[in-house]
């Protein structure tokens, strides 16, 4: 069981790592990409869709559309673009429209007239060849709403610092774990080692007593030796002495 705990939480951080990481690639990739005429991804530019103007038939506000730059000779009628406008209402806004027909402008300026197609109505300007930015291809539903709301301060903090936060305790909660842990174990050793130097003492103390037993034992010994050795003397003399007057008996009795 703690084994399977164990892998749940490891993949339950390590998702907050691939999501918070993901989160602020995905916002430095967005801001210096998205809505940039001069910025593309593999050949892409990326726009996020603010309008209905388009909704009926291709796409909606809050999508994410992908434009590739194309040579605007090729464009036709149909093709969904990409263009600045050039409208007194919108001048200089990004726009994407879908060609209705081919035309020039006034100065005989190649062109087109867009129109949206959620309302079927044309646009006020006709788009020359210098204005277009690139024609449509893709679109990836729901990705700039997503980004609207990372770069509003609930987003950053949902997205980005509640994440990081939450790998932060959790990485400051399991270091506290493994000091304390650390410091356990360094008390067990350390009252293990002094255990094992108190049975080495009490065993040291034993044998010292068994040594002086021992040389006790010795010394009485030996003291018994040189008793012995302090009478041995006294008896030789004795029995000389006996030797000695049995002679004199016998030369007396000779005589």
């Amino acid at each position: 069981m703690k084994k399977v705990l164990g892998v749940v939480k490891t993949i339950l951080v390590w998702l907050f790592v691939v999501l918070a990481v993901t989160m602020t690639i995905f916002t430095i990739v967005s801001v210096n990409t998205f809505n940039r005429n001069d910025r593309d991804i593999l050949g892409y530019k990326a726009y996020i869709v603010n309008t209905d103007s388009m909704s009926k038939t291709d796409f909606k506000a809050g999508d994410l559309i992908l434009v590739k730059e194309v040579d605007p000779s090729t464009l036709k009628e149909g093709d969904i673009i990409t263009y600045m406008s050039q409208s007194t209402e919108s001048f200089g806004e990004t726009i994407t429209h879908k060609i209705r027909k081919l035309t020039s402008d006034a100065r005989g300026n190649p062109g087109f007239i867009t129109y949206s197609t959620t309302t079927d109505q044309d646009d006020d300007t006709i788009v020359t060849y210098m204005y277009v930015l690139g024609k449509y291809e893709k679109t990836i539903p729901g990705v700039g709403s997503f980004f609207n709301f990372m770069k509003t301060p609930q987003g950053y903090i949902i997205c980005i610092f509640i994440p990081f936060m939450i790998l932060i305790v959790y990485q400051a909660v399991k270091f506290v774990i493994i000091f304390r842990r650390y410091k356990r174990e360094q008390m067990e050793e350390m009252n293990a080692e002094r255990e094992r130097l108190e049975t080495e003492r009490e065993k040291n103390a034993q044998m010292m007593e068994e040594l002086q037993a021992l040389k006790q034992q010795l010394e009485t010994k030996v003291g018994a030796g040189q008793d012995a050795e302090k009478f041995e003397p006294a008896d030789k003399t004795e029995e000389k002495s006996s030797s000695d007057k049995s002679v004199e008996k016998k030369d007396e009795k000779d005589n």
